[in-house]
């Protein structure tokens, strides 16, 4: 259809044109709707032969300049950035260095279009210059007001900008000096404009309790409040609900089930159980998950509060969940003793771990214990062979009574050996197969009587984790291969393989470190680094390394391999309390069960997808940044505090150090190794000194100090214990930061 492609080509090119989905797009052209499926076909065809390019969220736009690429930005401290380019048809490009006075006025998590001055070489970065902002990340900061010389200015949390923003007048919205404030940017700073904005909101004074998370909150744009018809709807679905009534659900009422969780959860998405067939000798593996769907109906306020989330986001102290409480916490929840509805998923596993028998059903339970992971672990410590798998399944006559002090029924303690005993066993099938066991320790806070941080430390991942962990993943892996195999499209979690230029650099780096990888596609010699450096100083290094070599995870309904799990098949199905992906799932599960087939559009599909892997990133990143900035909070109490450390990074002007048992990371500078000169061996990732030859590298053990916090731009200053007095002067610009590390300057 010429007619169609030319209109499509002449849309985007136009002067007034701002990047659109497929389906934006379409409607803005005003054509018929029988035309959509010419129009789809057309775009794909304009895409695939270079006349239009596909952007962040599928937005499409006109094929990008000669000498041209589109892509995110990242501003680092240094002030200069970085832009990743878009990926196309999956050919990776390498990042682009951007001068600060070539970067006109983007901010970090801009899309935009950057002209190539110099292409990337075995020596060079690519560099180039920004010549367009396509798409803004946000026009919404969070920052710290202050006045100076009769103006009212704003000190932008992080490293967004380089200055501080002009706001108006002095007072405006009651702003005193040190409140933060949110800010909506009216004009984008540049290199040569400080930039202006006007203060829409005052959080507090900075540092006053709350006013951190409030702070976080804002500058991501989380949803705090649900809408009145939402929390209208929800407690009329619970004036509705009754234990008694298990209509057209099968009555689990009276097995022995339990939920294992952390201890400060309050939204139970999960329970299990597990016996063994007295006549076949096989595992009989169940799943009971939260049937979330029962209580929030498709197209109504509840379920378009929770589409729009896409996620429950868990802050510190302070979750923002998926549903009103009167769901997550209560109907939906599978508290103890109370009878819930549940999807359950049941599977047959032989001794040998062949898979039998996999059901479906619409279930009722009532959990008879919620476990933390810490009680369970305490009972597993106290059974015999705590550690060791078993080849078969032990009848619970073999297993014998346990002591009277283990503090548990005999059912219980024995369907807790029986659960440990089966998941070692789909563990080491798992690796077997080549599942990636990357270790990165979730950071945990610890806090006063008054609620502030008193220190931090690695979460431990035990067997009492790993159970669930096994249990869960068995269960999602069933249902992604039930909708495969009868052909039914569905929200994937798909993660896929890396770029094969990402696992050579990877196995450079591991090669440095003493970890040689002779073919670095093979995921059995990737673990194999994984399991030698498990309990070495250079672990952190090592498993972050691989970690950044790998593609992000996302949901879409393309079949593609979940890449660090080594599945073919795999969906979310086990948390709908807090992940709408896992609701959309047990919906088609529902219409299944119930009809015996089940279909869902594609298209709405893959923007669902992207839609819940953008809220899904922007949770994460949420998370992470208070968790940041409550550490460093923390650690600008504790200046001189000494903490041994490993090098996870080293560049011209320094090293990066990890502490081994506190959740930080920091630089110490060139400039406070004092007693030689320096130089940096890039390919050895080596500081040496000149005269006394005394090296810094990656992987090696520091005992390091805390030399300086910068709160406000999120930077942690180290030095060599004892090698001289600590930073104090605020103003003084910091190489150091927390946290993910950055592109060196070259």
């Amino acid at each position: 259809m010429p007619d169609l492609l030319t209109k499509i080509l002449h849309a985007v090119s136009a002067q007034s044109y701002h990047p659109l989905k497929a389906k934006a797009l379409f409607k803005r052209l005003n054509l018929p709707e029988g035309d959509y499926p010419e129009f789809r076909k057309t775009v794909r065809e304009l895409v695939r032969t270079g006349r239009l390019a596909m952007g962040r969220n599928n937005t499409l736009r006109g094929a990008d300049v000669h000498g041209t690429v589109t892509g995110v930005y990242r501003r680092v401290a240094s002030g200069h950035g970085f832009v990743r380019p878009h990926t196309v048809d999956g050919v990776f490009k390498p990042e682009v260095f951007i001068r600060e006075d070539k970067s006109l006025d983007a901010a970090t998590g801009d899309e935009v279009m950057v002209r190539i001055t110099r292409e990337a070489t075995n020596i060079k970065d690519a560099a180039g210059e920004i010549v367009r902002v396509l798409e803004r990340a946000t026009r919404t900061f969070v920052g710290t007001y202050f006045e100076r010389d009769r103006e009212a200015l704003v000190r932008v949390d992080g490293n967004v900008f380089t200055h501080s923003i002009n706001v108006g007048d002095p007072g405006a919205k009651g702003a005193k000096p040190q409140d933060k404030v949110v800010i909506e940017m009216l004009r984008f700073p540049s290199p040569d404009d400080r930039g202006e904005g006007v203060i829409t909101e005052v959080l507090g004074p900075h540092g006053q309790p709350g006013v951190d998370t409030l702070s976080v909150i804002r500058a991501f744009g989380l949803p705090e409040v649900f809408s009145e018809a939402a929390l209208a709807e929800a407690r009329q679905v619970a004036s509705q609900f009754s234990e008694t009534n298990l209509d057209g659900r099968e009555d689990f009422t009276n097995d022995l089930v339990i939920t294992i969780d952390p201890p400060d959860a309050k939204d139970f998405d999960d329970a299990v159980s597990v016996t063994i067939d007295p006549k076949t000798k096989h595992w009989i593996l169940t799943v009971h998950i939260a049937d979330v769907s029962a209580f929030v109906k498709a197209g109504g306020a509840l379920d378009t509060e929770a589409r729009k989330r896409a996620t429950s986001v868990y802050l510190p102290q302070r979750v923002l969940p998926m549903f009103p409480e009167v769901i997550s916490n209560g109907l939906a929840s599978l508290q103890e003793g109370k009878v819930r509805y549940v999807k359950t998923v049941q599977m047959e596993f032989t001794p040998n771990l062949q898979k039998g028998y996999v059901r479906f059903a619409n279930g009722a339970i009532r959990n008879r214990k919620r476990f933390t992971y810490d009680e369970v672990q305490t009972l597993l410590d106290g059974l015999d062979g705590r550690t060791a798998g078993v080849s078969r399944p032990v009848s619970e006559s073999e297993q014998g009574d346990q002591p009277a002090d283990a503090g548990r029924s005999p059912d219980i303690l024995s369907l807790l050996r029986r659960m440990r005993d089966l998941a070692l066993l789909l563990r080491k099938k798992r690796i077997k197969r080549g599942s990636l066991q990357l270790e990165m320790p979730e950071a945990v806070l610890e806090y006063d009587d008054q609620g502030r941080v008193s220190g931090a430390h690695f979460a431990e991942h035990t067997l009492s984790h790993q159970i669930i962990e096994e249990f869960m993943l068995a269960a999602n892996e069933a249902v992604a291969e039930h909708f495969t195999r009868h052909e039914v499209a569905f929200l994937r979690r798909v993660h896929p393989a890396p770029n094969e230029e990402k696992l050579e650099e990877f196995a450079q780096f591991a090669d440095l470190l003493g970890h040689p990888i002779k073919r670095p596609q093979d995921r059995f010699e990737l673990q194999r680094v994984l399991n030698n450096t498990a309990d070495k100083p250079e672990r952190a290094a090592v498993h972050f390394a691989l970690l950044r070599s790998l593609k992000q995870a996302v949901y879409s309904p393309i079949q593609d391999e979940h890449y660090a799990l080594a599945l073919q098949h795999y969906c979310h199905f086990t948390s709908p309390i807090r992940r709408y992906p896992d609701l959309q799932v047990h919906r088609l599960l529902d219409r299944w069960i119930k009809q015996g087939s089940a279909s869902a559009n594609m298209d709405e599909l893959v923007a669902l997808g992207d839609h819940c892997s953008k809220m899904e990133r922007r949770a994460e990143t949420a998370e992470r940044e208070l968790v940041k900035l409550k550490i460093l909070t923390y650690l600008s109490t504790r200046l001189g505090e000494q903490l041994d450390a490993v090098i996870t990074g080293v560049a011209d002007y320094g090293f990066f150090a990890q502490a081994e048992r506190f959740p930080a990371e920091g630089l110490v500078h060139i400039s406070s190794l004092v007693d030689d000169y320096y130089w940096f061996d890039e390919g050895a990732h080596t500081l040496e000194g000149r005269r006394t030859k005394r090296r810094f590298r990656l992987g090696d053990r520091v005992h390091v100090e805390v030399a300086r916090v910068d709160v406000q731009r999120r930077l942690l200053d180290l030095r060599l214990a004892g090698s001289g007095p600590k930073a104090e002067d605020e103003e003084t610009p910091s190489y150091g930061r927390f946290g993910k590390r950055g592109k060196k300057r070259k």
